[in-house]
This record gives C-alpha cells, structure tokens and sequence, in this order.
C-alpha cells in the first residue's frame, strides 16, 4: 500500500518538483523552436547494452559544444545549462564507440522524464520524436511510400502501397510516412539500423543505373523537403558516409564522448555553400523562401487519410481480444503483432496500455473515422480520465501505463489483419 506517512517529504517534494521542472523545459523546447536539450553533466552511456542503469564513475560527463550552448532557467530557480538541438537537419558523426548511438538512445528517451540518479535527467527531446529504422518482414497496409519508392517494375501503386513482408528500404519508408502521419515533429535515424539503399546512392551507382530505373528515392534526397515542407527535423547518427553533410545544418562530431561542432568543416569537405538551404524554413512558419536544395513544393502533399473498416479490430476469437506478451509482442485474439523494432517503449506496462487502446479503437472505426481520428480520440480521452478510461468499466488497471500515439500507431500498422476503406 502506498502511505503517504511511510515516505520522506524532502524526498517526495524533490521528485515531484524535477518532473515539472522536466515538463517545463520540454514546454521550453516548444518556445524556442528546439528539438531537443542535453544538459552538461549528464551521464549517457549506459552500464552494458541490456542494462538502463548509468555507467560507473568510467563515464564521461557530457559538455556541450560552445557555439550550441543555450541556457534556461525555470520557474523554480532551477538554472541549467547544455547543448540544443535546433529544428532542421542534424548530423551526429565520429569514430566507432566514441558515442554517436548513445547521444541518440539518448535522445530517444528524452521523450519520457528520468527519476533522479538516472544520469539523463536533463536530457529532454520534444514529446513526439519517433525513431525510425528498416524493419525486414513487417506487414504495410495502404502508406503512401511514394516520395521515397515510386515506378515499380511490377506497375503496384505505391501511393497506396500494402505487403505482408516488406524489404529492408520499404520498411523504413513505410515507418517514416507512417510516423510522420500521426504527427511527428522530429525522426531519429541510426545508419547502423537503417537500409542503405534508403538512405543514399552515391555518384557511381548514380551512373551506373539511370534515375528512370531506379524506384527508389533516397532519404539524402527528401530529408530537406520533409523539413521545409512538412516542419519535420531530423537528428542522423552516420559514421560511414559523409552524403548527409550538404543536407545538414548542423553537423556534431563525437571523440571519446565529447561533442564538437564541425558544421563548416563538413561543409567546406563537400563543397556546399550553407546558404543554399540553411535559410529554408518550414511550413506554417511564416517564411515563404523556397527550399533551392530541396526540389518541388508537394514532395510531401498530404496522403489521403487511411480509414479501417469497421470490423478491422474485432478479431473472431472470444476471448479477451488484446493483452501485452512481454515488452515486445502484442497477441490480439490469435494473432501476434512484433514491437520488437519499436524502440521507445520502454516498459511493459505502455504495451498493455497499447493491448487496451487497440480494443478501445475497436469501438471507434466505422467506416468513416481515419486512423488519425481514432488516435486524437484516445489522447483527448487519457488526458481526461487516464488510463481508467482504456478499461471501461472493468477494475482499474494497475499494470497499464499510458502509451504515446506514436506506438500505439506502430502496433496498429504492424497488424496483419487489418483492412482499410477502399
């Protein structure tokens, strides 16, 4: 039982007061037009790669770049000070284990606030950043993958594309469209889990296949047009190639755990003036320039909405229709659904809360409510009432937590039954 009585009250003030103190800053992000904040001092790397527990006193306390310091100080008095992550193309690079994937598990956990002694307490990234990764086998039904994957020799549409085992490049299309379909304002890649003929095609390959016969558009290509045309930021750890450098308008190099900003060296190696693209602002921000480097205004037009039928989530079995199966697997009636590649869930409390939210939905789809729809439905509900409201009138539900609609999207489109409205 937790009793108020039993717990210390200098202790229980200071937890609560570092949480508004988290909601604050990432409030913060929001205002300044920031991705994400690190603070100095934090500790990132972890103890070992299946362990969350901060490194011992081995680890090196995180500084930030000079010229990307930014100071705030909160309602509380609270003064801190770190490294920011502007909006826009961000490029993370440096030698093999000198930090790049971890400033971005990093960063990816940013989304969700850390209890004191985590190490990554002011690290705070703004609330709907998605990871993005190629994800072989998984089941895509009705995304408009079109602006990376287009004139298939096959003749399929790709403005509405469906498989039950997509490619490693078709995968990662498919997570992205579908990520920033549900309202996401930042993506975070790692090279080292994307497909590489996703990512880039270098000059020979250029040459050697002729753009007429190659289906596949490259992310170096999109990743300035989904900026300005959709407000979408990225934040790209690389460390095989330097095809993103010209893109980028920041570039961070990692040694041994230490951050410096190398942005006009990476641009005086490739041969890039920065104002080509630098000034280009994203939609709805009030500045009309054209994005010189980005191609055409409509790469990114809104995709028509994909709307489940109304009996897309009502699985014939007659038992309990959805329950969590460890942190990963979602079974619904007989049929599984693979989190495995979902990487910001993080406990297996938000994948019971997404098995609840699954059957919510199945009320909700009737043939004309979009996926969309549904999803704002359910955050509108959880804001009112919490997790309660997941279970109707069942007993409350202690082992749920509540689940971003990031990955409760993630487990609907990976949902081999389910159909749309043609």
């Amino acid at each position: 039982m937790f009793v108020h009585s039993n717990l210390r009250a200098d202790d229980l003030h200071e937890h609560v007061q570092l949480h508004r103190d988290q909601l604050e800053l990432q409030n913060h992000l929001g205002e300044e037009r920031l991705l994400a904040f690190i603070g100095n001092d934090s500790i990132l790397p972890r103890r070992s790669g299946d362990s969350d527990l901060p490194m011992d006193s081995h680890a090196v306390a995180f500084t930030s770049p000079t010229s990307l310091e930014h100071t705030v100080t909160l309602s509380s008095g609270r003064s801190l000070t770190g490294m920011a992550i502007p909006h826009g193309v961000t490029v993370i690079v440096g030698g093999g284990y000198h930090g790049k994937s971890t400033i971005l598990r990093a960063l990816e956990r940013g989304v969700y606030p850390h209890i004191a002694g985590d190490g990554r307490e002011w690290v705070i990234t703004e609330p709907s950043a998605t990871s993005i990764r190629a994800e072989d086998g998984r089941a895509v039904t009705g995304d408009d993958i079109s602006p990376f994957i287009n004139n298939l020799p096959s003749g399929t549409d790709t403005g509405s594309f469906t498989t039950t085992n997509a490619s490693g490049s078709t995968s990662q299309a498919a997570n992205l469209v579908e990520a920033v379909e549900v309202g996401a304002r930042s993506l975070l890649i790692d090279e080292d889990t994307s497909a590489t003929n996703f990512m880039i095609r270098d000059e020979r390959m250029r040459a050697l296949i002729p753009a007429d016969r190659e289906p596949i558009t490259p992310f170096v290509d999109r990743i300035r047009p989904l900026f300005s045309e959709r407000g979408v930021s990225t934040v790209l750890v690389a460390g095989g190639s330097s095809a993103f450098f010209e893109v980028a308008d920041h570039v961070i190099a990692l040694d041994a755990y230490v951050p410096q900003e190398v942005t006009e060296k990476a641009h005086e190696f490739v041969g890039v003036n920065p104002a080509d693209f630098a000034s280009t602002s994203p939609a709805g921000s009030g500045d009309d320039k054209s994005d010189s480097a980005g191609g055409s205004s409509d790469t990114f037009a809104s995709p028509r909405p994909r709307i489940p039928t109304a009996k897309a989530l009502r699985p014939s079995s007659k038992t309990k229709s959805a329950k969590a199966k460890g942190l990963g697997q979602v079974q619904f009636g007989k049929a599984f659904i693979d989190l495995s590649a979902v990487s910001q869930l993080v406990d297996v409390q938000q994948t019971a809360g997404i098995a609840e939210a699954l059957e919510y939905m199945a009320e909700i789809f009737d043939n004309r409510t979009s996926l969309t729809e549904a999803l704002a439905e359910i955050d509108d509900m959880l804001d009112a009432q919490g997790v309660d409201g997941l279970t109707g009138n069942r007993d409350h539900p202690g082992h749920v937590a509540r689940p971003r609609a990031q990955e409760i999207a993630a487990a609907l489109n990976r949902f081999r039954g389910l159909q749309l409205v043609e």
